[in-house]
């Protein structure tokens, strides 16, 4: 397996890989990262799809990206998920994968039009004081001592954030600006985080530091998740003969690894309806294996229900699997550094579902949009930020859902401070049912509050969601506590996922997910075509410049505070490119 970039890879098609009609596939899990290896596996590696076969422990496949109705309860989606224009892979993949909307063109053809017609931007990023605008204004607020530590942040090798917290590298110079409050509350980060993680979204999407204000980097699906993404890629593999075997637990897996490092997985424990089983893997047998869950141990609410919050690991789990798996070998790497302290990476995830139009112009004068036009409303997510729970709410296009009613909208909310007291609930967040979760995102929103009781019961349906380790991907780590995608000396398995390892990308986005599974395809089958590297905008000094200036909102860096001898030497450096192109691009980036 290689990287390339351009075009001449990205439209090559490879050759078929000898000997693949005689090879079968296993998957375990039916998240993005698993989908997405099986259909880079009938596509490029030309495996019949009826070699495929996927365990999955739900009735449904989807993984974390999901978004169902519960009869009975009502909507869910336990979150959502953002796209950038050099999510690579992932556009790769589909613009081969049919549209299940409309004949004749792919996923990505739709989704670029969608996103062409009615591009993403946010006219109201954060709120205070009940739903009137903060006034950030898209400003950073960053001094001169917040960006140079920020720049020297970005400079660091990643050896030395190993097992760091953000707060080992920033003070209130970075954490009380405008520029930490959109980033932690877009990214999920807790200020106790990972140094290196946090390091790894600086690199990647430094190209987009401009675009945080308003949120226009960001590109949406037309409807949830599940039925956006996983069922056009689901329909493409079923469509080929691909298997599904729904209701199956994959409870451990045995390898066979000898004194030279070579690696194989020899067999696979299920359990089906109750009944135990091992599958023994062959000679022409491969085992892609998706490792940990984001959304492991999440338990669902409802309208008048409090989440259960379920902290332990338990059999049958994916962490507990890779627990399994890692005892097996040092280079399947660490779980319980993701999973050890839920209370540094849980949150909720809160689906409002509004019944009638009466909550509706509160949304509508923050928005400065219809919520039932069908186009983009809140473009991103609007932050609260005096709210005691860190609550930031946002409503994509309506509707979200197919079978959602007409002149119903459906609210996704998150609090990324669930342990604190609300400020109109005067509870933890993880203490509150639905409703009282609704009572307080109205509270918000500047509903009066003689209103808010009967509206959060009689207008609106919310269902909550914990998940104890919703932002585990963010856990301090060192390097080899996710293992690679396929081991060195692995022979006949990979990893997939948020929890394993690859160069320069970043978790919790759906290209890291989708990404882990082309390289594990390419690399088992030795595909003869490169994988498009991670855009590299942090190696482009255009980007660079711009996001310098951007944090300083604007302001030059010839207007920074130097003393006399920083001045001098300013002032020789200038005189050496006055009149040549180096002047000429300081100045068209406005650092001069």
């Amino acid at each position: 397996m290689y990287y390339s970039s351009g075009n001449y890879e990205a439209f090559a098609r490879p050759e078929k890989p000898e000997g693949i009609d005689e090879k079968s596939a296993y998957f375990v899990g039916t998240g993005l990262a698993a989908l997405t290896a099986g259909c880079f596996l009938i596509r490029d590696g030309q495996m019949p799809g009826n070699h495929l076969h996927f365990f999955e422990r739900d009735p449904v496949a989807g993984g974390a990206c999901d978004g169902w109705y519960y009869p009975g309860n009502g909507y869910v989606m336990r979150g959502g998920r953002e796209m950038d224009n050099h999510f690579e892979v992932m556009w790769d993949l589909f613009r081969s994968i049919p549209s299940i909307e409309t004949d004749g063109v792919s996923v990505l053809d739709e989704y670029y039009w969608l996103n062409k017609k009615d591009p993403n931007f946010s006219l109201c990023r954060v709120t205070e004081k009940q739903g009137q605008d903060a006034h950030t204004d898209g400003k950073f607020g960053v001094s001169d001592k917040g960006c140079m530590e920020l720049m020297n942040f970005f400079m660091t090798p990643d050896e030395e954030l190993e097992d760091k917290r953000i707060t080992d590298f920033f003070d209130e110079e970075v954490l009380d600006t405008n520029f930490w409050l959109y980033w932690r509350t877009m990214f999920a980060f807790y200020n106790c985080n990972s140094a290196l993680e946090m390091k790894r979204y600086m690199t990647r999407f430094i190209h987009h530091i401009d675009g945080l204000p308003n949120l226009s980097a960001l590109r949406f699906t037309k409807y949830n998740q599940y039925e956006s993404m996983i069922l056009p890629m689901q329909k493409y593999l079923e469509d080929h003969g691909a298997q599904f075997h729904f209701n199956t637990e994959v409870l451990d897996v045995n390898f066979d690894i000898q004194p030279d490092g070579k690696k194989r997985a020899v067999s696979v424990v299920l359990r089906h309806d109750g009944k135990d089983s091992t599958l023994d893997l062959g000679e022409n047998d491969y085992l892609f294996i998706t490792l940990g869950s984001n959304v492991e141990n999440s338990s669902i609410g409802g309208q008048d229900k409090v989440c259960e919050y379920l902290p332990e690991i338990k059999e049958g789990g994916s962490f507990d699997l890779w627990r399994r798996i890692a005892a097996q070998d040092p280079s399947f790497g660490h779980p319980e550094k993701f999973y050890s302290h839920p209370e540094e990476c849980k949150w909720m995830g809160v689906t409002v579902n509004t019944l009638d139009d009466k909550i509706l112009p509160y949304i509508e004068k923050i928005t400065k949009r219809d919520p039932l036009s069908g186009k983009v409303v809140t473009g991103g997510i609007v932050t609260a930020k005096d709210s005691g729970w860190l609550m930031s709410w946002t409503i994509n296009r309506q509707p979200q859902f197919h079978s959602q009613p007409k002149n119903q909208v459906l609210v996704w909310l998150y609090g990324l401070t669930p342990d604190e007291k609300g400020d109109f609930i005067k509870k933890p967040m993880g203490e509150c049912t639905g409703k009282e979760i609704c009572e307080e995102w109205l509270y918000h929103i500047g509903v009066p509050e003689d209103q808010i009781e009967d509206l959060a019961t009689n207008s609106a349906n919310t269902i909550p969601v914990m998940m104890p380790f919703a932002s585990s991907y963010f856990m301090p780590r060192a390097k080899d506590d996710r293992p690679a995608v396929v081991p060195e000396g692995a022979e006949n398995f990979a990893f997939l996922g948020e929890f394993v390892e690859t160069p320069r990308d970043t978790v919790f986005t759906t290209e890291y997910a989708m990404r882990t599974g082309m390289e594990a395809v390419y690399t088992l089958f030795n595909i003869d075509r490169g994988v498009p590297e991670v855009w590299g905008s942090q190696y482009d000094i255009r980007e660079l410049l711009k996001a310098a200036i951007s944090l300083r909102d604007g302001r030059p860096l010839s207007d920074m505070h130097f003393n006399w001898i920083e001045k001098l030497e300013l002032h020789k450096v200038l005189g050496l490119i006055k009149d040549t192109d180096v002047e000429k691009l300081l100045k068209a980036y406005h650092v001069l």
